[in-house]
């Protein structure tokens, strides 16, 4: 269910080579990762070039795998230069109506997602003391789907808060830099933005060469 990307350091690219590679296929792009489905169609990697979130993402589905309302995680691997790599069971969506009750009972919460709405609220308030630019909670109705034995399970609650981060490394640099590393941040300009996009290129390579003079300046 897991593709060896080898023993030394990997990126978004080289995951996505690896697992291209065994015939895993596109089935999806987002603002922050683009999904591969398994030949054999039971399982999704997510490969991000840049997610502070993914670690605390895969951390809420490791601590509520027994509520049965996360995705199955089969693995999960930060990556070189700030990107993540999740591997779980494949999902389908759902109506729009019943993602939307979903997320309602979430917060309220109901008896019967109460203690995955306390797992959540512990991780969430974890990411938001360790990480700068992590933002609220996400109701997007997307991020709740089916899994292939009926279960309706919540994904991606997690997210920074990227039209303040990357609206603040283009205007001040020098702030991202001083409170995110570079290796964190390497490929923060590579994510699809699929959903919110398009991203011009010239804006892109703007905001690479201004992290990289702030960085310079701290050196």
């Amino acid at each position: 269910m897991t593709i060896d990307l080898g023993p030394g350091p990997a990126d978004h690219r080289d995951a996505e080579r690896a697992y291209r590679a065994a015939g895993w296929t596109p089935c999806g792009t987002g603002d922050w990762a683009i999904a591969l489905r398994s030949p054999d169609g039971t399982a999704a990697a997510r490969i991000s070039p840049f997610d502070p979130t993914g670690p605390y993402t895969a951390e809420l589905y490791r601590a509520a795998a027994h509520t049965r309302q996360v995705p199955v995680l089969f693995s999960h691997r930060p990556l070189t230069g700030g990107g993540d790599l999740q591997v779980m069971e494949f999902l389908s969506p759902v109506a729009p109506a019943e993602a939307a009750a979903f997320h309602e009972a979430l917060e309220r919460p109901s008896p019967e997602l109460a203690e995955l709405a306390g797992i959540v609220r512990r991780v969430h308030e974890k990411a938001r003391r360790e990480l700068p630019w992590c933002g609220p909670l996400d109701n997007n109705p997307s991020n709740v789907m089916r899994t292939a034995d009926g279960r309706l399970v919540v994904a991606d609650l997690f997210y920074a808060d990227g039209p303040h981060l990357y609206a603040t490394a283009a205007a001040h640099p020098e702030v991202v830099a001083a409170r995110i590393p570079e290796a964190a941040r390497r490929f923060m300009t590579e994510i699809p933005m699929a959903a919110s996009g398009p991203w011009p290129q010239e804006q892109r390579e703007a905001m690479r060469a201004g992290l990289a003079a702030a960085d310079a300046g701290q050196s």
